[in-house]
């Protein structure tokens, strides 16, 4: 049990110059302790766990043998010193005659950074931070720049643009990308000239889950940068996804027109909503945003083109443009009520992607510094993959394969025997002859 016992004397604020709370203090002794418990009982697992082994004289070969020096590690909750206890193993791998090795999966040898830090120095910079203002800027917060100095986010960033570089060339024919999120995210990082225009593609593999399918720097958002990113990933060996979902202004739509003709479209809700409100005025838009959502949270296609029709109705006199915006492409607003009901949700927005980059795009301020464009491209890729890791599968993944089979889904529901299910056209000479 843990007693905390608060001078009177003293304040939470220590007078150090670090700036330190005894808050602080307590979180990192904590972890401190927790991570000691962690290490010691990880160690003395694999020691039991070879604890039959032993030698000619009787003397076991996996032994503990004290601690390795300390070290600072640099986590969520601040710095944290720790002393990983060692094993002595002296069994010989039959193999290859070399000695086994003990290796902490909790703090790996080489760890001086927790992953949680790594997925921050990325962000930082796409925030605009350059690389000689890490250590300072998150030096208060930590209580240490160990691991943050220029020359070793340097030497992160050219790995990370080798890791980048490694990914954009990488086979993709043993993977089947039946959904496409795509989008153009604009930062405006460490460029003095223009802003980093990232081109991010985003699947549903086969199984459901989710995963990066592309990242370059982009012209804009030009049809010309579309096609290029298309025509590498089919020259790689991508398949043609059953349908991408993306914003109406991308040059997008072009390029997967002529690289991958049989794709089906689906524009963004997201991006059509914010449209749309921007051609009405404050007071209208409660009501508008009401209407529209009577049309996506629809309970099936037809609905949505009843909810449609309404909102042409009430607000096509006096904002015929606004209800333009609706009406011009309901066919791709729709799209998506053609596909498995659980997958209504994930196929109406590029969430996916805006939420990944909510936090960085559009800044406002760009530091001064040479922006570089493949360092800009590399940062957002290990933000992406970071974020990869916590991505969950699609509702109902086992449905994706069968979207990909080309299974009929009517209203949501899976056809089992799929039949002609338009309405017959009416007979206009029977109707003559009871006119």
């Amino acid at each position: 049990m843990l007693t905390v016992v608060h001078d009177q004397e003293s304040s939470n604020e220590k007078n150090d110059g670090v700036g330190r709370s005894l808050l602080d203090e307590i979180v990192r002794g904590g972890a401190r302790q927790m991570l000691a418990a962690a290490l010691w009982a990880e160690v003395a697992a694999y020691v039991d766990a070879h604890a039959g082994e032993v030698d000619e004289s009787g003397y076991r070969l996996v032994v503990r043998n004290g601690y390795h020096d300390e070290r600072t590690v640099l986590t969520a909750a601040g710095a944290v010193a720790v002393k990983a206890p060692r094993v002595n193993d002296k069994r010989v791998d039959a193999q290859t005659g070399e000695r086994q090795r003990f290796s902490s999966a909790i703090l790996p040898a080489w760890a001086r950074k927790s992953p949680r830090m790594t997925e921050v120095l990325p962000l930082l910079y796409l925030h605009g931070l350059s690389s000689g203002d890490f250590a300072p800027a998150l030096e208060a917060f930590f209580g240490t720049g160990a691991g943050l100095s220029a020359s070793a986010i340097t030497r992160l960033t050219v790995q990370w643009q080798d890791e980048a570089r490694a990914f954009a060339e990488r086979d993709l024919s043993e993977v089947d990308y039946v959904y496409l999120w795509v989008d153009g995210i604009h930062l405006k990082v460490r460029l003095d000239q223009e802003k980093l225009c990232l081109l991010v593609m985003i699947g549903v593999r086969a199984d459901g889950r989710k995963e990066l399918v592309a990242l370059t720097d982009g012209f804009r958002e030009s049809t010309e940068s579309w096609t290029d990113l298309l025509r590498d990933c089919r020259r790689r060996g991508m398949r043609a996804p059953v349908l991408a979902v993306g914003d109406g202004a991308l040059g997008f739509w072009k390029a997967v027109r002529e690289v991958f003709p049989d794709t089906r479209e689906q524009r963004c809700w997201w991006h059509k909503q914010a449209n749309v409100l921007a051609a009405l005025p404050k007071s209208a838009h409660p009501g508008a945003l009401a209407a529209l959502k009577e049309i996506y949270n629809a309970e099936d296609i037809d609905k949505a083109r009843v909810a449609i029709k309404a909102f042409e109705i009430d607000y096509g006199a006096k904002y015929p443009k606004a209800v333009a915006k609706i009406v011009a492409d309901a066919d791709v607003l729709l799209e998506f009520y053609r596909y498995p009901a659980e997958h209504w949700v994930h196929l109406r927005t590029t969430n996916p992607i805006e939420s990944t980059f909510a936090t960085v795009r559009l800044r406002t301020k760009v530091t001064k510094g040479p922006g570089s464009r493949a360092a800009g491209v590399a940062m957002a890729y290990k933000l992406i993959e970071a974020a990869q890791t916590r991505w969950r599968a699609v509702n109902a993944p086992h449905l994706v394969a069968l979207v990909r089979n080309g299974a009929v889904f009517h209203k949501g529901k899976l056809l089992e025997r799929p039949i002609d299910i338009t309405p017959a056209e009416p007979d206009e000479s029977r109707e003559t002859e009871v006119a």
